[in-house]
């Protein structure tokens, strides 16, 4: 199928230049007009690329993020093998990640939870237990020892990867009962005997207290900490041992994704954020497009962009490429959004190759999920758009096609870099477009493979492309 398109394009182009005939010239130009009607510009911006904000200069210089930004790999799933060698599994791929052109690496939360050995850490107890105290049931966490996770950290700052925490605040699990005045039963709030000896607390640490009744949200019945509490915050990133500044002078993290941000005011995180610096991205479930503006303004810090996945899953699934169309954040904020195909809580989306040239070719921070990347899909397939992401994806966005079953956008470019054209495709057969790109009388290629087209654009930077079934191309200058 390839190779006939490709003969009939040659052959196409070959009729242009010698006999085209004015009936031939009218309906190219009508196709071209048509395309060009539905041109939408939709961030309007200097064109430069997502940056975390904090590279390090300590750093060897093996891997800098390239023109288009940085790639996050998320490095856990739900119910990774326990046994205490996740640390270590995670260590022995980062040169490979790095290689690969991966920029930072998300780890689950690494202090000792409820569950000792067994837990993901989203039950904290012992913030300063990273698997080096005698608690819970084990010393070594679900993922290792502190040992093992220093030696993780500081293998991924030699591959010049950053590190980001799984921060757990909203809750607490794993005190002892006590009797609380404030709801006249005992409550398990008890966190004075937690092994580290940092971070003790009680009844009026946890909401009901002396500071309210609640706050914006609890989850599934755990202690809620109380954020308004002097002593809460002193711990979490006020004082030289604090949470925050502890992981991050003492265990080297280099930023923080955050747990169920909807149960507690966004304040947290921005006063956290100017305390100790490094990147952040909230996890605030929701797919309002709204709502996630308004808290990464408010937190200072980028969001995971909920309204591009449940769009990507109605695009990419169910048949109808229009609704990319739609509202996401990081067409409003490219610079606070954190794109994603799956993660370890949710994953509907059953057609990911589409969904992942999507984010890696459009703005904002797009992240890998581990089983995406090392069992499930395409790992050549995957790092190839990498490739894309970090050295072709530049400039501001502009869709220049939509219908159900295929959508082209281009990438305009930054800074003496091209940019680029993506075309979807996700019918079961070939597809062509003319299209309006910035580059006039030049050579483009799919940076794919998966078109074997050279073609070279009009003066009036026109041209035609291809995309394959249920596939998709990505152009641009043949450099």
């Amino acid at each position: 199928m390839k190779k006939t398109y490709f003969f009939l394009s040659l052959l196409a182009l070959a009729v242009v230049s010698s006999c085209q005939n004015r009936d031939e010239l009218t309906t190219e130009t009508s196709r071209q007009e048509e395309v060009h009607n539905k041109t939408v510009n939709v961030t309007h911006h200097d064109g430069r690329p997502f940056s975390t904000g904090n590279e390090s200069g300590s750093m060897q210089a093996k891997f800098i993020a390239g023109p288009g930004g940085g790639v996050l790999m998320q490095g856990f799933y739900w119910d990774v093998p326990d046994g205490g060698n996740w640390w270590n599994t995670v260590k022995d791929k980062l040169t490979a990640w790095s290689n690969a052109g991966i920029g930072a690496v998300w780890l689950p939360p690494a202090s000792k939870a409820q569950n000792g050995a067994y837990s993901m850490g989203y039950d904290p107890t012992d913030y300063y237990d990273f698997g080096n105290f005698n608690q819970n049931g084990s010393v070594e966490t679900r993922f290792g020892s502190r040992t093992e996770l220093e030696a993780l950290i500081t293998k991924a700052h030699a591959e010049s990867m950053q590190v980001y925490a799984d921060i757990v605040i909203n809750h607490n699990s794993g005190g002892q009962s006590e009797a609380n005045p404030f709801t006249g039963t005992n409550t398990w709030t008890d966190f004075s005997g937690v092994a580290s000896g940092k971070f003790q607390r009680n009844y009026n640490d946890f909401y009901k207290n002396a500071y309210g009744s609640n706050d914006e949200g609890a989850f599934g019945g755990f202690p809620d900490l109380s954020h308004a509490n002097p002593h809460v915050q002193d711990w979490l990133w006020g004082r030289d041992d604090s949470v925050a500044k502890y992981y991050k002078n003492v265990m080297k993290f280099d930023g923080w994704r955050f747990d169920y941000v909807k149960g507690f005011g966004p304040w947290v995180v921005n006063t956290w954020n100017s305390n100790v610096g490094g990147f952040s991205v909230g996890e605030l479930w929701d797919s309002n497009v709204n709502t996630l503006e308004w808290w990464a303004n408010n937190a200072n810090s980028s969001v995971f962009d909920f309204a591009a996945y449940y769009k990507m899953d109605e695009a990419f699934d169910n048949g109808n490429l229009n609704v990319l169309n739609d509202d996401m954040m990081w067409k409003r904020n490219p610079y606070k959004a954190v794109t994603f195909v799956a993660n370890h809580d949710t994953d509907i989306i059953y057609n990911k190759m589409p969904a992942y040239a999507y984010i890696l070719t459009h703005e904002g921070y797009p992240t890998i999920f581990y089983r995406d990347y090392e069992e499930w899909l395409n790992k050549e397939r995957l790092n190839n758009l990498i490739w894309i992401h970090n050295n072709k994806a530049t400039g501001t966005t502009s869709i220049l096609y939509t219908d159900n079953d295929e959508y082209i956008a281009r990438r305009n470019g930054y800074n003496g870099n091209p940019g680029l054209v993506v075309y979807i495709n996700t019918s079961s057969s070939w597809q062509e477009r003319w299209v309006e790109t910035n580059w006039s009388s030049q050579q483009i290629k799919d940076f794919t493979g998966n078109s074997t087209w050279y073609p070279t654009t009009q003066g009036d930077k026109w041209v035609k492309i291809q995309c394959p079934p249920n596939s998709y191309s990505v152009w641009s200058l043949n450099l």
